[in-house]
Order: C-alpha cells, then sequence, then structure tokens
C-alpha cells in the first residue's frame, strides 16, 4: 500500500472506452508488437499487489513479502503467461519504481529495473504509502477511538482549514504521472494497466466500532479520502493512455466490516491470512478478476463463503 474509491470514476472512461477489448487485440494492435512477444508480463507495485502475509510467501527479496497468490500471480496463471515477473513489494511507493527500496535481507531493486522492452502486459498498483496509508490508519485510530462521537481524525487532518490528505493525494499525482511516463518509454509496446485499490471500509453508513475502530465522522473521511486517491488514480491513467482498474466497486460488500469467508479485506485484527488492513486470498482474486476483465482475460471471481457459524445455524435451522 497503501489506502482507504470511485469519485470521479468517469475519468477512465475514455482509456477503457478506446482500447481494444481483449489482450488478444491488444497485443495484435499494439505498437511495435515483433518487438514484443506475446507473453511477457511484468507487475509492480506495493502491498497491495504484493500480498503480504497471503500464503503462500515467496520471491526474493523475502521482505517484499509477495504471495503466490497474489493478484498479478492469479492474473498471470488465467492468462497463460509463460514468462511472468513481479517485482512488487509490500511498502512501495513512486520512487521505489526507480530507486532500490530497502527491505530485509537486502534491497529490492528498482522495480523499473524489469522492464526491458519486451513487455506485453505491465500492471501497477501505487500511491497508496506515497500518501502515508500506514501512518494515516496508526493516527486516525488513536484519535477517533477518543471520540467516537465526533471526527478527532479528519479534525486532525484537516486543521488550519486545509485537508492534508487531499494534498497528499495531489503530490501524488505527478509522481505517478511520471511512473506511467517511464513505464510507457520502457515498454512502448506493452498494455500498461493501473490497477486501483479496493474497498476497505463500507461503501455506506457509520463503519463497525470496533472492528473499525473509526468514528462514524471519520469512518466517512476516510472513505471519502480513498475514493479520492483512486479518482486520482483514474485521472493519471486516462491522461496516460493507460487502463485504469477499479477494484472498489466489485469488492463493496467485502470490505473489513464483513463476516469472515465474506471480506475480502482483513481489518486490524485479521481473521484469515493477510497483513492488516490488506486484501486476503480472495480479495486478491477479485483484484485479478477486474483485471482480467479489463484486459480481456477471463479470471474466476471470489465466492463469498459464510462464516462457520453462520453456517451452523443454517444447518441447524
Amino acid at each position: 500500500m497503501t489506502l482507504l474509491t470511485t469519485a470521479g470514476m468517469s475519468a477512465l472512461a475514455p482509456a477503457q472506452a478506446d482500447a481494444p477489448t481483449t489482450f488478444a487485440e491488444t497485443t495484435l494492435s499494439a505498437r511495435n508488437l515483433d518487438s514484443a512477444p506475446i507473453g511477457r508480463y511484468v507487475a509492480l507495485g506495493d502491498s497491495y499487489a504484493a500480498g503480504p502475509l497471503v500464503p503462500v510467501q515467496s520471491g526474493q527479496p523475502a521482505g517484499c513479502l509477495r504471495s503466490s497468490r497474489n493478484y498479478p500471480a492469479v492474473l498471470a496463471r488465467s492468462a497463460g503467461f509463460t514468462n511472468f515477473t513481479d517485482v512488487s513489494c509490500s511498502g512501495a511507493t513512486t520512487e521505489d519504481m526507480t530507486g532500490p527500496q530497502a527491505v530485509r535481507p537486502g534491497p529490492n531493486p528498482p522495480q523499473l529495473d524489469a522492464l526491458d522492452g519486451t513487455e506485453s502486459l505491465v500492471t501497477l498498483t501505487i500511491g497508496g504509502n506515497d500518501i502515508g496509508f500506514a501512518s494515516i490508519i496508526t493516527e486516525c485510530t488513536t484519535r477517533s477511538s477518543a471520540n467516537l462521537l465526533g471526527a478527532a481524525c479528519k479534525d486532525f487532518f484537516t486543521a488550519g482549514g486545509e485537508d492534508e490528505l487531499a494534498e497528499r493525494i495531489d503530490d501524488a499525482a505527478d509522481k505517478v504521472e511520471d511512473v506511467l511516463a517511464e513505464i510507457r518509454e520502457r515498454s512502448p509496446a506493452a498494455r500498461v494497466a493501473l490497477v486501483g485499490y479496493p474497498s476497505i471500509l463500507p461503501d455506506t453508513g457509520p463503519g463497525c466500532y470496533p472492528v473499525a475502530p473509526f468514528s462514524a465522522g471519520d469512518t466517512a473521511y476516510l472513505r471519502d479520502t480513498q475514493k479520492a486517491l483512486n479518482a486520482m488514480l483514474a485521472e493519471q491513467a486516462a491522461d496516460a493512455g493507460v487502463d485504469y482498474v477499479d477494484t472498489y466497486t466489485p469488492t463493496i460488500g467485502h470490505d473489513i466490516c464483513q463476516l469472515p469467508g465474506v471480506k475480502w479485506v482483513e481489518g486490524l485484527v485479521p481473521t484469515s491470512p493477510a497483513a492488516p488492513v490488506h486484501p486476503n486470498s480472495q480479495g486478491m482474486r477479485a483484484m485479478a478478476a477486474a483485471t482480467g476483465a479489463v484486459i480481456g482475460v477471463p479470471v474466476a471471481e471470489p465466492v463469498a463463503e459464510p462464516a462457520p457459524a453462520e453456517t451452523a445455524a443454517t444447518t441447524n435451522g
């Protein structure tokens, strides 16, 4: 990561409306196809691409916490890619696209170095850590829990009359723009998809304190912040002429407030293997399915499973 998308989704329409409807059509109509053999896929991004603590953790360096069931891996298997490189890394920011990222036991090389011009597909999830995802969660958990009738987190970030998080999103826009431009330069024949962030908090309503330790006012603020982040990503994708993948809409109703088996993003205390406030394996599959729908690759969608207690009640009834 990154953060808590959708206002301004109309911004993505131009990029997707003019794009070929299937991945095969894209490669057949791609620029410089002769120099870009069909089948090379490179995945870039942060923890929402890497899949920290989702089994099975694999890849090097180990500190990137990549899962063999993250959305790029699910997409690669579904599409039948024989040449797949995943350099996503938990904690990555836009700076880590062109510079090494310090993780244990050693640095993750600049992610864009994985591009050699032969790619037919590049996916990217980035921006959440540029606006301070982890620190926002920590700050809001502390402040909001102390004032459940107000919006202490919002008050903190908007003190002085300006919304600090909105400003961070604005600042990140230029950085995302630069990354997309660099990808297009290094992989001119590739189809590029900028993949947004899934629904973390309920799309409506006051939230679910204490599972999500935010007041109703702060739940609305954080939800709007995530939507603003994703809207910015959609706008940058449209401006760059690449695809934007909306993973927020198809994951509504599977946020951290839902029961185990239904939620696809884990809360601060995960009930399925995944990092706190990150997609579990079902969430990763949902992100892969959303990406596949945009590029024309069928991916089996996750199936919401009722919690054990719910199942038992139904059986006994």
